[in-house]
């Protein structure tokens, strides 16, 4: 138990390291987005302390009860959880916890559909709008040509790793597949269906929110069911941040090995993968080149 700790706290190091390394990397811009995106959660936060939890559950319970009463409702879910899988968009896992909390873990199918559509078609438009300027982009740049070739050459087990890392989240993760002409649609389906067992923990803990967001069924609830669908909720979250951390630690590992190869061509895969973010799609000196 103890060593488990002992590595856990040392993960949690790691994990803290890398994010202030990251951050003092970023240009004065990138550090005012980042301290933009703080500003905002705190006026999140203080906007539900001001209008409290249960009323903001409610009212979000009364919407969702009104889409699933609609006729296409379903549709309009994975039609948004299409248009968010494109970027700069973002919002996936809260649509897939929507999902959930409209219909249950019924849920589960709209999400699941989405996810799988909403990457494949940002895969296949990013690679037909752009594969011009791409190949221009990726025929001068060291660092991709090699991450490239490890993903070749390392094939569907580093792509899923990949895949299922929280790490870039999910519109650039669909981006950088796009970038990286070694990877094949086939094998960045399969690798999509990976991510599903997560799609359905996001999927039940929007479930079990919903039950407890609305009165009249909170109300029915005596202490021991409001207690066990609290727990419920916690639990899948915390089972959420674990398969993610633990992706992520794998995912880590094997940028370590590459950056640890006596291979030049390794190291530079690891630069490119640790800089994952900065895909040639998303970069703005590839876009705006002719």
């Amino acid at each position: 138990m103890a060593v488990a700790l002992a590595k856990g706290i040392r993960f949690l190091k790691g994990l803290a390291h890398s994010a202030s390394s990251r951050y003092q990397k970023l240009s004065v811009a990138g550090k005012a987005v980042i301290w933009f995106i703080l500003f905002c959660y705190a006026c999140l936060t203080a906007f539900i302390v001001v209008v409290t939890p249960s009323r903001i559950a409610q009212f979000l319970y009364d919407i969702a009860q009104h889409i699933r009463h609609l006729p296409y409702g379903h549709v309009i879910l994975i039609a948004v959880i299409i248009v968010i899988s494109f970027p700069p968009f973002i919002g996936h896992t809260t649509m897939v916890n929507l999902c959930g909390f409209t219909y249950g873990m019924q849920g589960f199918i709209p999400a699941a559909i989405g996810t799988l559509a909403g990457s494949t078609i940002v895969f296949v438009t990013l690679r037909i709008m752009f594969s011009k300027r791409l190949h221009s982009w990726t025929s001068t740049n060291e660092k991709w040509q090699a991450l490239e070739t490890v993903i070749r050459s390392r094939g569907m087990p580093l792509i899923i790793i990949i895949r299922m890392s929280s790490f870039p989240p999910w519109v650039y993760s669909n981006t950088l597949f796009a970038s990286i002409v070694s990877v094949s649609l086939p094998q960045f389906f399969v690798a999509t269906c990976f991510v599903l067992p997560k799609v359905m923990v996001y999927v039940f803990i929007g479930s079990r929110i919903a039950r407890l967001s609305d009165g009249e069924q909170r109300n029915h609830m005596d202490t021991q069911t409001k207690l066990i669908n609290s727990l419920l909720v916690v639990g899948g979250v915390l089972l959420s941040i674990f398969a993610s951390s633990l992706v992520y630690y794998f995912m880590q590992e094997e940028i370590k090995r590459l950056h640890n190869s006596s291979s030049v061509r390794d190291e530079l895969a690891a630069e490119a993968l640790e800089e994952a973010e900065n895909t040639p799609l998303l970069s703005s000196d590839a876009l705006s080149s002719p």
